[in-house]
C-alpha cells in the first residue's frame, strides 16, 4: 500500500492510524497534513486528516520478505527484527531476532512454520519465479533437526526390540522427511507416512525379515 488518507481526533492519532494501516514506520512515509482538526462550522468538531505516502526507499523493498515480516511484527506489537542471511535465485533464508522470538517460534515451531508459509505467499504473489522462504530464530531449525534425529534412533531401537510399530504425533512434511532420512538405511526398521494433512504421521515398524 503506497498511499493512505487517515483521520483522527488529532494529527498524531490520524498519523498513527495511517501507519498501522500501511504496516510502516514513521521514517518510511512522507506526511501531508490536510486538516489539523478542531472546531468547524457551528462549533462542531472536525477530524484531523493526513495523507501518508510511502517513501521511494520503502517502495523499493515492497514485496520483499523483510518488509512483510517487519510490517507483521509491527501490527503484532512484538519486539522482533529480521535479517536476510542468504538470498539466491530460488531460496531466501531469514533469521529472526529480538525479545519475542519465543512467541514467534511457537509450540514445536508451529508459529514459525505459519510465518514462513505466509511470507512465501506474500513474496511470490504475482511472480513467475518462485522463491522458497526459510525462516529461523534462535537456531531453532537445527536444534529441532537434532532432536528429531535422536528421537528417530531411540524409537527405532524400541521397535526393533519389541517388534511393535510406533506411530508418532502429526508432523509437517519437513519434519517427517528428517525422520525418514534418519532411518532410511537402518537395517532393522522401516518408516512410512499415513493419514491426511495436516494430521499425517510417521510410522516406524520392524522390517519383515527381522526375527
Amino acid at each position: 500500500m503506497a498511499f493512505v488518507e487517515a483521520k483522527g481526533k488529532t494529527v498524531d492519532e490520524a498519523i498513527f492510524k495511517g501507519l498501522e494501516e500501511m504496516g510502516l514506520s514513521l521514517d518510511e512515509v512522507d506526511i501531508d497534513i490536510v486538516h489539523e482538526g478542531g472546531k468547524g462550522l457551528f462549533g462542531i468538531g472536525k477530524s484531523a486528516v493526513v495523507h501518508l505516502t510511502k517513501k521511494e526507499a520503502a517502495k523499493a523493498q515492497e514485496g520483499s520478505p523483510e518488509e512483510f515480516l517487519t510490517g507483521l511484527f509491527g501490527l503484532m506489537k512484538l519486539d522482533a527484527a529480521c535479517e536476510v542471511k542468504e538470498d539466491s535465485d530460488k531460496t531466501v533464508k531469514i533469521e529472526i531476532t529480538g525479545k519475542d522470538t519465543a512467541v514467534l517460534i511457537g509450540r514445536r515451531g508451529d508459529t514459525l512454520d505459519a510465518l514462513q508459509y505466509l511470507t512465501g505467499l506474500a513474496v511470490n504473489k504475482g511472480k513467475e519465479d518462485y522463491k522458497k522462504i526459510m525462516l529461523d530464530a534462535e537456531n531453532y531449525r537445527e536444534k529441532r533437526e537434532h532432536t528429531l534425529e535422536k528421537l528417530a534412533k531411540r524409537l527405532a531401537n524400541t521397535v526393533a526390540k519389541t517388534g511393535k510399530p510406533i506411530t508418532l504425533e502429526p508432523m509437517n512434511p519437513y519434519e517427517r522427511r528428517i525422520l525418514h532420512a534418519t532411518l532410511q538405511n537402518n537395517p532393522r526398521v522401516e518408516t512410512m507416512s499415513e493419514g491426511e494433512e495436516p494430521y499425517r504421521r510417521v510410522v516406524i515398524k520392524r522390517k519383515r525379515y527381522e526375527n
